[in-house]
């Protein structure tokens, strides 16, 4: 039997707000057994086929405080719907019923789980991005998707230590 095919998934925006605010990264962690892929749609690349096209196949998507942040901006803004055309864990209560709180970093301090990043949050994520986009500073693009990269592989981790 074929082990399933994982998405882990984190996406990056201007603001905090799917009514008035833009999704500027979409980053896909793809894992079954030992195969992974990783996939990251920026900017304008961000639509509704390009997300479903890179779910495709996919059994479970895992994201942490995506059932309130991620899913939902995601149906906002692209009119696709994932948690209905998915399943999906959002790892948040998981570590919640463990007793983690706090946010994903947080929870990645209290478990020992590694970032390279420390300085980047989600602050730091919408000025990168904002660089980028007036100054076309492409070192803060690459920290922006390398800050997004370490979010949805340690989501990996985070699953991984939790269940």
């Amino acid at each position: 039997m074929k082990s399933e095919l994982e998405a882990y998934l984190d996406i990056e925006t201007t603001g905090l707000s799917a009514f008035s605010e833009e999704i500027t990264v979409v980053g896909i962690y793809l894992c079954r057994g030992s195969e992974t892929d990783f996939i990251q749609l920026v900017g304008r690349d961000i639509d509704a086929d390009g997300i479903l096209e890179a779910l495709e196949g996919v059994d479970i998507i895992y994201t942490y405080n995506g059932h309130r942040f991620d899913l939902p901006f995601i149906h906002t803004r692209l009119g696709v719907n994932l948690e209905g055309l998915f399943r999906h864990r959002d790892l948040m209560y998981d570590c919640w019923r463990c007793n983690l709180r706090g946010g994903f970093k947080a929870v990645e301090r209290q478990l020992g789980i590694a970032r390279k990043l420390v300085e980047v949050d989600g602050r730091v994520a919408i000025r990168l991005w904002w660089r980028y986009v007036e100054s076309f500073d492409l070192e803060a693009l690459d920290t922006l998707l390398a800050y997004n990269r370490e979010d949805v592989v340690n989501l990996k981790e985070l699953k991984d230590r939790l269940l």
